[in-house]
């Protein structure tokens, strides 16, 4: 029951955020869960690694590589596991945008209650996944699949609890823009 509630929220909230809606969301501070809510789990504290991990070098573009995708992509999936909005949010990507649009709260009120769903062993795992290369489908340089099949990690996720998503490259990186 709990890995379905991750699995929708994830996907769904894997269009709330954007790079236009990351930067709003940067000066936002997420809503307060309920004091329930809040009992559950721990807070919500950024890592001081996200904004470099996340950035391409300097000004310039991100690579438009299957690497580079796959970089974003565990970005993402440590950030997840470290409890990481901020990472999260700008990796999450502007097709995230769509539930938003569906009526779900922005990124990072709504990754808030994404993290109390994910169990510690989960979180631990995802803090060390890796991606399998060879398992990564490359549709096009700027549209590539991380099927869930690809995620190595200490853990097993099923397409229930984490899912599928695809990487676009948008702008000068790539971004989850869907999950399935």
């Amino acid at each position: 029951m709990v890995s379905a509630a991750v699995s929708a929220c994830v996907v769904l909230v894997a269009c709330a955020c954007g790079p236009e809606k990351a930067k709003e969301d940067a000066g936002a501070k997420p809503s307060q869960p309920s004091a329930s809510m809040s009992a559950i789990g721990p807070s919500v504290a950024p890592s001081a690694s996200a904004s470099t991990e996340a950035a391409p070098t300097g000004n310039r573009p991100a690579p438009m590589t299957k690497e580079r995708a796959i970089q974003r992509y565990e970005q993402y999936l440590h950030g997840l596991g470290r409890e990481d909005i901020d990472t999260v949010c700008e990796v999450a990507g502007p097709g995230a945008k769509k539930a938003q649009d569906q009526g779900f709260g922005p990124c990072t009120s709504t990754y808030v209650i994404v993290f109390q769903m994910i169990s510690p062993e989960q979180k631990k795992a995802l803090q060390t996944a890796t991606v399998d290369p060879q398992r990564v489908a490359v549709r096009t340089l700027d549209k590539i699949e991380m099927p869930l099949e690809a995620v190595r990690s200490s853990a097993t996720f099923t397409e229930s609890d984490l899912g599928s998503y695809t990487l676009e490259y948008l702008k000068d990186d790539y971004y989850i823009t869907d999950g399935q």
